[in-house]
C-alpha cells in the first residue's frame, strides 16, 4: 500500500516542485498580470493610476532643466455650481483651469495631489501626434501619405501592409481590434496582458492581420493604429519613442515632474497610452496647443501641425465627435476646440477661441455609459465660457 501511495505522490510532489519554480522564476510577471487583473477594482483604481510604475515595467524620461517652466497664478475663478457635482459623479481625481496661461482653478480630490504622475492613458496619443508634426518638419519622413511599411517593413504581412500613415493618424487603418475595455477575451485586453507579461508590443502589432474595411475608407477608434505610428518613428529615426519624445516635446516644456512611460519587456514604450504625468504638465502641454505650439518663445511644434492635427478630418459619422491626427473635436465645436481623451476620465481640453485649457484626471468606472463624453465635453465647454 505504502509503495502504491509512493508510486502516485511521486509525481504529485514533482509537478509541485516544477509549478512552485515557475512561480519563482516568473514572480515578477505573475505580479504583474495581477496587477493587471485588480488594476480598475473600485477599491484600487485611484491608488492604481498615481502608481503604475509599480505594476507595470516602465522607463522615466529625466529632465533637462533645473527648474519647471513658469505656470504662474492668475485670479482665482469660481466655477460653475454644476462642477461640484460633475466632479463626484464622474470621480475626478483631479482638476487643473488655465485661462490665458495662467493657473485660475486647481484642485486634487480622492487623496491625490499635485505631484502625483498619473496614468494619462489615450491622452498619450495626442502626446505623440506633436511628436510626429515635429519630426515631419524636420524632414524624418517624406510625406504622411506614405505607406506604414516604408519606415517599419515588418508590418507587410499585417493587415497595416496597405495602409498610410495619414490612416493609422486618422484611425483609418481599417483593421479590425476589438476595444470592447470590458471583455476578458478583447483585442484590448489581450494588449494588456501583452503588456504585463513583457512580451512585444511590436509582434502584437504584426499580429493583426484582419481588415474590416479598406485603409482610408472608414473610421473606427483602433488603439493599436497608435502603437503603429510609433513603430514608424522609430523605424525613420532609429531612436526611440523616449529619447525623441523627451528632446523634442517634453524637455522644450520643462516639466515640474519627469514623466515615465509604460514599456513592454523590449523597452518599447506603450505610446498609446502610457504617458504618466502630473496634471500640471499636462496642463503645460495643452497650453503650447493654445499658444499655437509656442512655448517660453519657442516654437516646439510647428504651428501648421497644431491646425491640421486637430481638425476634424476623419469619416466619423455626421452629427458625432470628430476626429483629426489622435485630437478629437466635439460636436459643435469651432476651429481651435479640441481634446485629449482618455478611458476612465482623463481629459485634456484646448479651447483657443477662449484661451482656456481644462487638465483632469480621473478615475470613472463607468465613463462607457451612454452620454458621459458628451456630459464631460458639455462641462469643458461650461467651464471656458464661465471665465470670460
Amino acid at each position: 500500500m505504502r509503495a502504491v501511495a509512493k508510486w502516485v505522490l511521486r509525481p504529485i510532489l514533482i509537478l509541485a516542485v516544477v509549478l512552485g519554480g515557475l512561480a519563482i522564476w516568473k514572480r515578477e510577471e505573475v505580479t504583474r498580470l495581477m496587477g493587471v487583473l485588480d488594476l480598475f477594482s473600485e477599491e484600487k483604481i485611484v491608488s492604481n493610476f498615481s502608481n503604475m510604475e509599480q505594476i507595470f515595467l516602465h522607463r522615466q524620461l529625466p529632465s533637462t532643466r533645473e527648474a519647471p517652466s513658469p505656470l504662474p497664478n492668475g485670479t482665482p475663478a469660481t466655477l460653475p455650481l454644476e462642477v461640484a457635482d460633475w466632479v463626484v459623479d464622474r470621480s475626478v481625481t483631479a482638476l487643473v483651469v488655465l485661462k490665458n496661461g495662467a493657473v485660475v482653478f486647481e484642485e486634487y480630490y480622492q487623496g491625490t495631489g499635485q505631484e502625483d504622475l498619473r496614468i494619462n492613458w489615450s491622452i498619450s496619443k495626442s502626446y505623440l501626434s506633436a511628436l510626429f508634426g515635429v519630426l515631419l518638419d524636420e524632414g524624418a519622413f517624406d510625406s504622411i501619405d506614405d505607406p506604414v511599411v516604408k519606415y517599419a517593413p515588418a508590418l507587410a504581412t499585417s493587415a497595416y501592409a496597405d495602409a498610410t500613415i495619414k490612416d493609422v493618424l486618422q484611425m483609418q487603418s481599417g483593421v479590425t481590434f476589438d476595444e470592447d475595455y470590458l471583455d476578458f477575451f478583447s483585442d484590448i485586453n489581450r494588449m494588456g496582458r501583452v503588456l504585463a507579461l513583457g512580451r512585444s508590443m511590436d509582434d502584437f502589432a504584426i499580429s493583426q492581420d484582419e481588415a474590416f474595411a479598406a485603409p482610408g475608407q472608414q473610421w473606427q477608434y483602433v488603439s493599436i493604429d497608435t502603437h503603429v505610428i510609433g513603430m514608424v518613428i522609430r523605424g525613420a529615426t532609429g531612436r526611440s519613442i523616449h529619447d525623441l519624445m523627451r528632446e523634442k516635446i517634453l524637455a522644450p516644456l520643462s516639466l515640474q515632474a519627469a514623466p515615465y512611460y509604460l514599456t513592454d519587456g523590449f523597452g518599447t514604450a506603450f505610446v498609446l497610452g502610457g504617458l504618466n504625468t502630473t496634471t500640471r504638465d499636462n496642463a503645460r502641454f495643452g497650453q503650447m496647443f493654445a499658444n499655437g505650439g509656442r512655448w517660453n518663445g519657442q516654437q516646439v511644434v510647428p504651428e501648421d501641425w497644431i491646425t491640421v492635427s486637430t481638425r476634424a478630418s476623419a469619416n466619423t459619422e455626421p452629427g458625432k465627435i470628430g476626429y483629426g491626427y489622435q485630437w478629437w473635436i466635439p460636436d459643435g465645436s469651432v476651429p481651435g476646440q479640441f481634446l485629449g481623451r482618455g478611458i476612465y476620465g482623463q481629459y485634456l481640453y484646448v479651447d483657443q477661441v477662449n484661451n482656456v485649457v481644462i487638465a483632469t484626471h480621473g478615475a470613472d468606472r463607468l465613463f462607457r455609459e451612454p452620454g458621459v463624453h458628451a456630459q464631460n465635453e458639455a462641462m469643458f465647454r461650461l467651464i471656458a465660457e464661465s471665465l470670460n
